[in-house]
C-alpha cells in the first residue's frame, strides 16, 4: 500500500514517515501544497495524509483541486485547527476523515487502515482468504492460525491483493502501489515476490492471469459478494 504524506513541519513529517514505513506502507512526501497537488494528481495512492497549513498552496485548496480533477484516494486531514466549523469545511471539501494535532500516531494508523479498507469495500480489520488471515492492525499473517513470516515487500504485495481479492491486478498496478516514487523499480521484482509468496502460502491462491497479472482467488469468493 502506498501513502502520500503532506506535512511541512520537518520533525513531524520525518516521524510520520518512519511510523508509516514501519507499518508496512510505501511513503512519498511533499512539504508544500503545490508539490502535493501534483503528486496526488499524477500518482496512484491508496490513501493521503494531508496537513491543512501548507506553504505555497493551502491544504483545503489542494483537496478541492484533487476532487474536482477526479482524484478519489481517501484523504485524512491533519490540522491544528480544532473548531468544529473548520472540520465541517474539510469534510465538505472532500476529506474522508479528520485528525486534530496533537495526536497519537497509533490513532493515525488506525484511521488510515479503516479508510483503506472502506475504499476496498471491506469492514473487518482481519482480511481472510481461505486458510489465510491477515490482521491489518498488527500486519501479522497466519496460515491455518499458524504465523507466517513475511518481508515488508511480501506483506505489501499480499495486502494489496487481499484488499482487491477476486480482481486481476496488473504488474504495473502492483508496482505503482507497492513502491515509493524514488524507489528503484526493476522489471522482474513483482514476479520475484510472487514466487516467494507462493512458497509461503498455498500457491494456488495467487493465480497468474495471462496477459493481465495476478489474482488472489479464495475458496470462499463465491459468497464474498464483491467483484473487485
Amino acid at each position: 500500500m502506498r501513502i502520500l504524506l503532506v506535512e511541512d513541519e520537518p520533525t513531524l513529517a520525518a516521524q510520520l514517515q518512519a511510523a508509516l514505513g514501519a507499518a508496512g506502507y510505501a511513503v512519498d512526501r511533499a512539504d508544500n501544497g503545490q508539490d502535493a497537488w501534483f503528486l496526488g494528481g499524477t500518482e496512484p495512492y491508496d490513501a493521503i495524509v494531508l496537513d491543512l497549513g501548507l506553504p505555497v498552496l493551502d491544504g483545503l485548496s489542494v483537496l478541492r483541486r484533487w476532487r474536482a480533477e477526479g482524484v478519489g484516494a481517501p484523504v485524512l486531514i491533519l490540522t491544528a485547527r480544532d473548531r468544529w466549523e473548520e472540520k465541517v469545511t474539510g469534510i465538505d471539501a472532500g476529506a474522508d476523515d479528520y485528525l486534530t494535532k496533537p495526536f497519537h500516531v497509533e490513532e493515525l494508523l488506525a484511521r488510515l487502515r479503516a479508510l483503506i479498507r472502506r475504499a476496498s469495500g471491506l469492514a473487518d480489520p482481519v482480511l481472510r482468504c481461505g486458510p489465510l488471515a491477515l490482521d491489518t492492525r498488527t500486519a501479522q499473517l497466519t496460515l491455518e492460525e499458524a504465523p507466517v513470516n513475511l518481508t515488508a515487500q511480501e506483506l505489501r504485495l499480499l495486502s494489496y491483493l487481499m484488499h482487491h481479492r477476486g480482481r486481476a491486478v496488473s504488474r504495473g498496478e502492483l508496482t505503482e502501489h507497492l513502491y515509493a516514487q524514488d524507489f528503484e523499480r526493476e522489471s522482474n521484482t513483482i514476479e520475484v515476490f510472487v514466487a516467494r509468496l507462493r512458497r509461503k502460502i498455498p500457491a494456488q491462491l495467487i493465480e497468474t492471469v495471462r496477459g493481465l497479472g495476478y489474482r488472489l482467488s479464495c475458496p470462499d469468493d463465491a459468497g464474498h459478494g464483491r467483484s473487485g
